[in-house]
């Protein structure tokens, strides 16, 4: 018995003497739980909570169980046409010249020509190709086949020729300008042309004025850049011709062509109807926009090395960026739109983009929503893509015309490509072009996961009233002709429409559809008959970078200060 105490209390003894350091432990394990607790972020505005799925529901990750599902079924049925805008078979587009607009024969006067040397990518140089041509009508130049620029951020050599069909452009529109390929000799030797500055938005006096007068000093004369150089308002002849090179003249190759309606059988092939999403949730994209995506100190710094490149670009307060719907809406929150609007699960996408910021990780948020995901490269191979991937003009031009072509296109960016293709869009018969009202969803977003899905996907349809591509939405890209080509775009005789009501808010906060105070449709032909302003580039709702222009004629590299701001372009926007 003595014996078996003494063990007893000698192991007594030793976990007395262990006491101290499991104490020790214990409370440097709390200490250091602590720490963490205080230097882990918390969860501000952007953090973006993310959704899980299993076989009935989609539920906010964060928490769990959350009043916000979304269904897998169709259990929702949208009410309203989600493949057709409701009112396009009245429209149509219209862009013959009248009986008052002479041939270019009788008007261009002899041994004088413009040269133009277009800035930015694809869609920017669409429209500084279009203009041009106007602008040489204007001062009954000869028209130069413009130089595509080749020196800005996708440093792409394609020259003209290569990207459109550079002889049916000059064929196609002979009747209305003279154009041709090379500035002439004199004397065994090129014109050395003058060069000026065009203002900004130059109508049809302003050209007399400003420009007119320089062929008395040389024969060939060359504005420094030509982006904006246009004014949206100007004769309907002038508009019409406007519309006449954008839609009719501009053709891409042949190759292009080929391929781009290659990419589209296939997707037509997957089913009856697909969606295009131009994403823009590209690294450049976002580091301009001045955004925080929830990505911690990694997000910040990689964006940050992006801004560098640019010594003046000026960053704003992300949470303010966001508030004002100036910041990209993520592929989830896309997703999430898409869903809210009566697309289902299975609905094909097609998407148009670079690389997105984040990777598979990003996009699997999306194929969450819409399993349904494809983009050039999955349904071509490395070698029908090769002969255009090292080119970004050309593989633009392929995203173009799946965009063009699909039965809905979103744009998650009002930039070039997503007005150009607006635009045109309007003018063959109106197909739906969904432009994400950015500062309305922004906010919704801040706050969905509190939200049931009805009242969600309620507050979702009633803020994109007005953003749908309608035939005649009441601010659709206000002051864009490009955007929205009124004088194009005819009505059908015996019809009267009525314009679709904007959203307009309640005593409860929560908006309602507005009526209009016009219900007789004023003829599209007339453009002066919309209240566009000149001096605003953006719809409000529109999401743009909070720097709104950005050098578009020199490199990246070569970007310089004391620029004036009103001739910074943006860049990225393709």
């Amino acid at each position: 018995m003595d014996g078996h105490r003494r063990r007893y209390n000698h192991r007594n003894n030793r976990f007395r003497h262990l006491l101290p350091s499991i104490s020790a432990i214990s409370g440097a394990i709390l200490l250091l739980y602590f720490l963490l607790s205080i230097l882990a972020p918390s969860p501000d505005h952007f953090t973006r909570h993310h959704a899980t799925f299993d076989d009935d529901v989609i539920h906010d990750a964060h928490t769990v169980p959350s009043i916000f599902k979304v269904p897998t079924g169709s259990s929702m049925i949208s009410d309203r046409n989600l493949w057709s805008t409701s009112m396009s078979d009245f429209y149509y587009g219209c862009s013959n010249a009248s009986s008052h607009f002479p041939k270019a024969q009788s008007v261009t006067r002899p041994n004088r020509y413009l040269l133009i040397a277009t800035s930015g990518g694809l869609n920017q140089q669409r429209t500084g190709i279009t203009d041009p041509v106007v602008a040489a009508r204007i001062l009954n130049a000869t028209l130069v086949v413009p130089k595509l620029d080749k020196k800005s951020f996708w440093k792409d050599a394609s020259t003209f020729s290569e990207i459109f069909d550079v002889d049916w452009f000059i064929s196609s529109l002979s009747k209305d300008v003279k154009i041709i390929r090379e500035l002439p000799h004199k004397g065994g030797k090129k014109w050395s042309p003058y060069s000026t500055r065009v203002p900004r938005k130059c109508n049809e006096r302003c050209y007399h004025i400003c420009v007119l007068p320089l062929f008395s000093k040389r024969r060939a004369v060359q504005p420094s850049k030509f982006d904006y150089r246009l004014a949206n308002k100007l004769e309907t002849d002038f508009q019409k011709l406007r519309c006449r090179i954008n839609y009719h003249a501009l053709k891409f190759t042949d190759p292009i062509i080929k391929m781009g309606q290659t990419l589209v059988n296939r997707m037509r092939n997957m089913g009856k109807h697909f969606v295009a999403l131009h994403l823009r949730f590209e690294p450049d994209m976002l580091a301009f926009s001045g955004c925080y995506y929830g990505g911690g100190q990694k997000e910040i710094k990689e964006l940050n090395k992006i801004r560098k490149r640019w010594k003046t670009l000026h960053i704003s307060d992300p949470e303010k960026e966001r508030r004002q719907g100036k910041c990209p809406l993520t592929p989830e929150e896309v997703g999430l739109m898409l869903r809210a609007l009566g697309y289902e699960k299975d609905t094909n996408i097609y998407v148009a983009s670079g690389e997105v910021y984040g990777g598979n990780e990003t996009l699997n948020q999306l194929r969450a929503l819409f399993p349904n995901i494809y983009s050039k490269e999955t349904i071509a191979t490395e070698q029908e893509l090769e002969p255009f991937s090292s080119f970004s003009s050309r593989m633009a031009a392929l995203d173009f015309m799946v965009c063009d072509e699909s039965d809905v296109i979103v744009t998650n960016n009002n930039g070039n490509m997503a007005k150009i293709l607006a635009g045109r869009r309007r003018y063959f018969g109106h197909k739906p072009t969904i432009r994400p009202n950015a500062k309305k969803l922004s906010r919704l977003f801040m706050d969905w996961k509190n939200m049931t899905w009805e009242e969600f996907s309620s507050r979702v349809r009633i803020h994109q009233i007005g953003f749908m591509g309608e035939p005649n939405e009441s601010r659709p890209g206000r002051g864009q002709f490009h955007e929205n080509p009124t004088s194009c775009i005819c009505e059908k005789p015996n019809h009267k429409s009525k314009t679709v009501p904007l959203p307009r808010k309640i005593g409860n906060g929560i908006p309602e559809a507005d009526e209009t105070d016009n219900d007789e449709y004023v003829d599209n032909s007339q453009e002066e008959s919309y209240n566009q302003n000149e001096n605003e580039d953006e719809d409000e709702d529109g999401m743009v970078s909070n720097l709104q222009y950005l050098l578009n004629d020199t490199s990246v590299e070569d970007f310089t200060t004391g620029l004036d701001e009103n001739d910074l372009e943006d860049l990225l926007s393709h």
